[in-house]
């Protein structure tokens, strides 16, 4: 009876569980719902909004982290599995190529025989005034041929390639472990430190040193090995090599044809290190290409000039030499007065723009950020650009705006707006946020979409004056 009771409780508990209405998803994800949005106040200091800002950022920051150290991980995880395999191959093959770069121990053993055999026939048929003549052993005259000594280097460069690639990725691995790993103190300072930490690896280049460099190490031993494989075949039987050859030049043509084209789309699907070492290389080379343009005219005329100076100069030493040797003053107009003196100027002194780089300019754009003002603010300009590129919350764009106007020194403001991406996604939001405030909310609150328009100019106002 009891558990009849309970059972009928139960069935009478989950229809009305099922006759329930569950919320839409507009009330759930809806980030405009009259019934929990409010227009953010701005607060006096940067982040005093009741914690608002800070949520809506770490909740994104955190987000970005773990997507970032995820896909490194996992992708060193398959390099480091590679290239263990990989190196077993290779150590395959020295394992037989490199006891030919040393003589045979049976050669000299089948000569002595030989010899001795010669010897003991002669004694036997009585001729002992013909005994062969002592030979040099094979292993007194060895030497390795050419194309054994190159096949070796190869496959042993092509090894030393997958064993930096793997160390260096168990090194990247520890490294994911250190930006993951949180610093103490409270939440502010936690937060702080990782986001310097995650400046540190932008500026560093962690992520295209663990996804591009390293790839593009194993490509290059993987290539090598390729090639290599193919001449100590051709050692073996010219048909093998050539058989071989074929296809590994048919697999290396796909995969520089599959790079070309990545490099060429951004879009496309068959994106690789070795496309973006491509992209990388083609970069340099137009910025090369248009450095000597601009400049190779300069530093011609640069030349010139200076010749030209050295030219003057030797003929009024020439003339003060004639001068003397005859005893009497020439009336000669000296041609190299007048004349601004362009020696004097050396050629290192010839600019040339974006080529060459200070010690003072490395340690600050690199080592320091180049970045002018206090760290905390530059820091606090930082986490408002993340979350206004990034995210596609507008809550979460509400509140980082309010936290603009505590920002009041001007070079850390401009520094904000010299970001072409933050300036831009800034201006579409201004532009877009009243529309879609009433699109969301219904044309009946059309006061709450002019005052969320307002706040959006009136901050893209406090930037700019």
């Amino acid at each position: 009876m009891a558990a009849a009771m309970k059972s009928g409780s139960g069935l009478v508990q989950l229809h009305l569980l099922l006759a329930t209405p569950l919320p839409s998803m507009n009330t759930l994800f809806n980030p405009y719902n009259r019934n929990h949005f409010e227009l953010p106040t701005p607060p006096k200091e940067f982040g005093q909004d009741g914690g608002k800002f800070y949520r809506y950022y770490d909740e994104l920051a955190e987000g970005m982290d773990q997507d970032m150290v995820a896909g490194l991980r996992d992708r060193l995880d398959g390099l480091i599995i590679f290239a263990g395999l990989f190196a077993g191959v290779n150590t395959a093959f020295l394992a037989l190529t490199l006891p030919l770069m040393s003589p045979d121990p049976a050669d000299d053993t089948n000569v002595l025989l030989r010899d001795n055999n010669a010897i003991l026939l002669n004694i036997a048929l009585g001729r002992n005034d013909s005994l062969p003549s002592p030979r040099a052993l094979p292993s007194e005259t060895f030497s390795p041929t050419g194309r054994i000594l190159t096949v070796n280097i190869l496959f042993s460069v092509s090894l030393i390639f997958t064993v930096i690639s793997s160390f260096l990725a168990v090194l990247g691995r520890s490294s994911l472990v250190y930006y993951r790993k949180r610093p103490g103190g409270g939440p502010d300072r936690q937060r702080w430190e990782q986001l310097k930490r995650s400046l540190g690896a932008e500026r560093w280049q962690l992520e295209w040193v663990l996804d591009d460099f390293l790839p593009c190490l194993l490509e290059f031993g993987l290539i090598i090995f390729g090639i290599s494989l193919t001449m100590y075949l051709h050692t073996l039987h010219p048909t093998l090599s050539n058989a071989v050859g074929s296809f590994l030049c048919a697999g290396l043509a796909i995969i520089i044809i599959t790079a070309i084209f990545a490099a060429l789309d951004k879009f496309c699907p068959f994106q690789s290190p070795l496309s973006h070492l491509i992209s990388w290389i083609t970069a340099l080379a137009y910025e090369v290409v248009v450095l000597l343009v601009y400049s190779l005219p300069r530093l011609i005329f640069k030349l010139f000039q200076v010749f030209f100076e050295a030219f003057l100069l030797f003929v009024g030493s020439l003339c003060g030499i004639v001068q003397y040797w005859f005893g009497h003053r020439l009336d000669v107009t000296q041609p190299w007065e007048g004349i601004s003196s362009f020696a004097k100027k050396d050629l290192l002194d010839i600019s040339f723009p974006r080529f060459f780089i200070s010690l003072e300019n490395f340690a600050a754009k690199v080592l320091k950020g180049d970045k002018p003002g206090d760290e905390d603010a530059i820091l606090q300009i930082t986490a408002i650009r993340r979350v206004i590129c990034t995210s596609a919350d507008a809550t979460a764009h509400m509140h980082c705006i309010s936290n603009i106007f505590p920002i009041t020194e001007p070079a850390i403001l401009n520094l904000l707006w010299a970001d072409d991406q933050f300036r831009s996604r800034l201006w579409d939001l201004c532009g877009k946020s009243y529309g879609s405030t009433l699109q969301v909310l219904g044309r009946h609150r059309g006061d709450l979409a002019m005052a969320i328009a307002w706040l959006y100019r009136a901050a893209v106002a406090h930037i700019i004056l």
